[in-house]
């Protein structure tokens, strides 16, 4: 996001998306506004999905603030052109937002929405995420710019499709998985 999404004001997100509108009010970090927005949907983890689960989002937002942050400040994006950056970007952010997910753990904001609603309609995250970030988009648009509309909406277009194929995806225990929440299945 830091390196991809961030430059181009692209949120990635529902939280990104209110991440990047305090940045625009109130100059707030997008690091500091990012960990903001998605520790406060920690009650909402806390109470649907258990303390372990808020305790792994917890770390994943923490860690995903401090990357943003890191890669703000020291890594240049390798492309100027923002196409190909929304491509990148969306894919790594599919990709890390699903290794996430699929150890019932969110990578904060509404991503814990999604996966509570996830849970108990017992369907795929990617398909709420997709509508409840389209929504909060629409609102980042209208106070930014409305170009953004669209290329967010691609972004999770891309990255709720890499999302729901990597959840869904059957791999090998020991390949491509991390544990990060530590309990028993």
């Amino acid at each position: 996001m830091g390196v991809f999404l961030f430059p181009h004001f692209i949120p990635s997100g529902g939280g990104a998306g209110f991440s990047v509108l305090l940045n625009y009010w109130f100059h707030v970090p997008l690091s500091i506004a990012l960990w903001m927005v998605n520790s406060s949907m920690l009650l909402f983890a806390v109470h649907y999905l258990g303390g372990i689960s808020a305790l792994g989002t917890l770390l994943g937002i923490t860690f995903t603030s401090i990357s943003v942050n890191i890669f703000t400040v020291y890594v240049d994006t390798p492309f100027s052109n923002v196409w190909i950056d929304l491509l990148f970007g969306s894919v790594f952010f599919g990709t890390g937002v699903s290794v996430l997910l699929r150890q019932g753990v969110s990578n904060g904001g509404v991503g814990v929405i999604a996966l509570i609603i996830s849970k108990y309609k017992k369907v795929s995250p990617g398909k709420p995420l997709f509508w409840i970030n389209g929504v909060i988009f629409c609102i980042t648009a209208y106070v930014i710019a409305w170009e953004i509309v669209v290329q967010a909406i691609i972004c999770q277009w891309i990255s709720t499709r890499v999302i729901s194929w990597l959840y869904n995806a059957v791999l090998p225990r020991n390949i491509l998985t991390f544990d990060f929440v530590w309990r028993k299945k």
